[in-house]
């Protein structure tokens, strides 16, 4: 056995005896603990709010902006990563991950500036995503349009 051998095999011991356990178990429960809070927060805005005289589709347009504002003031103190590490994937399907994943980038290159730092880095994410939703609607429109 030569050297690096020995040395490679020291390591992936040492990587193996540091590294956390997963559980996978432990982790779908808490997506789904986590996720399914997120969701029932943005059920009981929508049943405020209808229960204002609002109806369900301006309350739920409004329920989508409050879960944003949430998840972004949670991103901005530093709660949603924590969070995040706790849940996994059930803190990036709901609306409250896409507020996350404009918010995150903002913070993190704000020192470089408002033009190279913030203005650039601040879509890395969620850029793709605004511009095909932006173009499907544009789509779907002209052949709406066209089809009358």
């Amino acid at each position: 056995m030569s050297q690096i051998d020995k040395t490679q095999e020291e390591y992936n011991e040492l990587v193996k005896k540091h590294q956390p356990s997963d559980s996978k178990v432990k982790n779908f429960f808490s997506a789904y603990l986590v996720g399914g809070l997120i969701c029932l927060l943005g059920q009981i805005i929508i049943e405020l709010l209808v229960g204002t005289g609002l109806e369900l589709t301006d309350a739920a347009s409004y329920t989508g902006l409050a879960l944003i504002l949430v998840g972004a003031v949670l991103t901005g103190f530093g709660v949603y990563d924590e969070l995040a590490q706790f849940a996994g994937g059930g803190t990036i399907i709901p609306i409250t991950g896409f507020a996350n994943a404009i918010v995150a980038p903002a913070m993190e290159y704000r020192q470089e500036g408002y033009i190279l730092g913030l203005g650039k880095q601040i879509y890395s994410v969620a850029g793709p995503v605004i511009t095909y939703g932006i173009l499907s609607a544009f789509l779907i429109g002209v052949i709406k349009l066209l089809l009358g």
